[in-house]
């Protein structure tokens, strides 16, 4: 039996050694930090700062999300790399799905260490997306896709409707992100299920191709589906991201850090 999904955000002080690391989190739409948690806890216990805020509109009830606008979830996560940014020496971002685009917002417009996302979220794929500004006027809600997730007994605790008006948002933050992922110049790890009923691969094309001066990796995961943070290959994701971590940064003092290879030297891709 599983528990009640907890939906409070999540904050750790650093508690290692060495430089000063910090990673700022973000769930994705309709959820909530529940379903990031145990990554949350996976960096806390590397002795990284975490913090997993609660997007505005999120946590409570579709009616509220429908509320929101983008630039309010971007506000909130923005705002908490720059409590992060005020005591550490580098800080990471990193995402599930829409959280995966919020990422990379914070990428795009702050002076990052590294990215890392999964399964992340660029492009609507429903052909209803271009009219849900015009939708959400006669129609408030659709049925929710959530819990895409292989491994049984899981429960990520995202809202059983999605909200039109919210879907609207949506859309216009992805081609907004998009728009600026040149910005980006930090490494990038993308963790890809070969199966996701959620996002489609037209995410990560956008993603290829927009990501033009910053290295990409990205790293299948053959057990999982969408929610891959409560999934078969979590484990996988959250000892791979610890070590992305430690291998971007140096152990000794940040002054003798190696400069990052460019975007040409090391942009690959591990099938």
């Amino acid at each position: 039996m599983t528990s009640s999904p907890d939906h409070s955000p999540f904050s750790s002080p650093f508690s290692g050694d060495g430089p000063r690391i910090g990673v700022v989190l973000s769930h994705g739409f309709t959820g909530s930090p529940h379903g990031l948690r145990s990554w949350a806890h996976a960096f806390a216990a590397a002795g990284f700062a975490v913090r997993m805020p609660l997007l505005p509109g999120h946590g409570t009830s579709w009616q509220e999300l429908a509320r929101t606008r983008w630039q309010q979830w971007h506000g909130v996560l923005d705002d908490a790399y720059l409590e992060l940014d005020a005591d550490c020496d580098y800080v990471f971002s990193a995402g599930l799905s829409m959280g995966g685009a919020l990422a990379l917002r914070i990428a795009a417009t702050r002076p990052v260490a590294g990215v890392l996302l999964v399964n992340p979220g660029l492009v609507i794929d429903d052909p209803r997306a271009p009219l849900a500004g015009i939708l959400k006027l006669v129609m408030k809600s659709t049925p929710a896709i959530a819990n895409d997730i292989l491994k049984g007994g899981m429960d990520e605790g995202a809202y059983p409707r999605t909200p039109v008006a919210a879907a609207h948002e949506l859309n216009k933050m992805f081609k907004d992100t998009i728009r600026i992922l040149p910005r980006v110049t930090a490494p990038v790890r993308v963790y890809r299920s070969t199966t996701d009923h959620v996002v489609s691969d037209t995410s990560i094309v956008a993603l290829r191709r927009g990501l033009t001066h910053a290295p990409l990796e990205l790293i299948r995961l053959e057990n999982s589906y969408h929610v891959a943070t409560m999934d078969n290959d979590a484990e996988q994701i959250f000892q791979g991201s610890v070590d992305f971590i430690r291998s971007m940064v140096p152990a000794a003092d940040p002054a003798s850090a190696v400069p990052a290879p460019s975007a040409q030297e090391a942009s690959h891709e591990q099938a």
